[in-house]
């Protein structure tokens, strides 16, 4: 297994300026940079390829999705918007060797309301319409899309693997499977590993390996032991990355609900999580 290291756990938004956290991930050992893409513009994606090749470093990509950026909006101008990052994304994933690009694809993060059914119906219509479509582009790309569940407190759309499945089955293509973030089905599913196998080999390209509380991975009370059989099981043979929020920008701090610090240092958070991770899953 590959182990990671989002680009969330030192900066956002992460930025060419930032450049040296690959020499940083490298040299504490870490097989792969996640970079979160929150402003495409401020990053030299030539640049970033260049030196992460240099440190013989993957890349997977990954989004930040606000009200701007939801492809379920009732506002049709943000849906544009929304299709329009999400496909800039997959250019740049193919650009830099990420095989997917992963998020919550589906809405903006923090979007949580009381809706009727009906209004329920039309955003998940619009969602599947969208998403067929990156789809076929995510396949001439050579790359995959990755559905992440959020918990029901920054989403109201996607919140299990079930619900996950169900919209990755209604758009029905291999272009579009799951990202399972640990944390989130932390609160979400009544029995992590048995998610995962729901989910199987041929849907599960990607794992966030984060802790029941978003700290330094094996210091709370996530069934590690549990996780690591279900994906041995299923015969999982991706990336197992940590992504956490060290310097939240006010928004993302806001939609993911980040109002303290979540280890001693960032540096620590992400030495000590791969030493876990290791020792886990090695």
């Amino acid at each position: 297994m590959l182990f990671g290291a989002s680009t969330f756990i030192w900066a956002s938004p992460f930025s060419t300026q930032n450049i040296d956290l690959l020499t940083k991930v490298k040299t504490m050992g870490y097989d792969i940079i996640e970079i979160a893409v929150e402003d495409r513009s401020i990053i030299d994606w030539p640049e970033i390829k260049s030196v992460a090749h240099d440190l013989d470093l993957k890349i997977t990509i990954s989004g930040a999705f606000g009200t701007e950026r939801d492809i379920s909006s009732t506002e049709p101008h943000y849906r544009q918007l929304g299709k329009e990052y999400i496909v800039d994304c997959i250019k740049i994933a193919a650009k830099v060797g990420s095989p997917l690009f992963g998020g919550p694809l589906y809405s903006a993060v923090g979007k949580t309301r009381l809706v009727s059914d009906e209004q329920k119906k039309q955003e998940r219509a619009w969602c599947v319409e969208t998403l067929a479509e990156v789809s076929k582009i995510a396949a001439d790309q050579g790359v995959v899309l990755g559905l992440e569940p959020l918990n029901r407190f920054e989403t109201d759309m996607v919140n299990t693997v079930e619900q996950a499945l169900s919209l990755v089955q209604e758009v029905g293509t291999p272009s579009l499977q799951i990202v399972l973030d640990t944390f989130h089905a932390n609160i979400e599913e009544k029995d992590i590993p048995d998610a995962i196998r729901k989910i199987g080999k041929d849907l599960l390209c990607h794992v966030q390996g984060n802790e029941s509380d978003r700290g330094t991975p094996g210091t709370a009370h996530l069934e590690w032991e549990g996780i690591r059989d279900a994906l041995n099981e299923i015969g999982y043979e991706g990336a197992m990355v940590i992504e956490t929020f060290g310097q939240p920008s006010k928004e993302l701090a806001r939609a993911a609900c980040i109002w303290r610090p979540l280890a001693n240092s960032a540096d620590e958070l992400a030495s000590e999580g791969l030493a876990f991770y290791k020792k886990m899953f090695l």
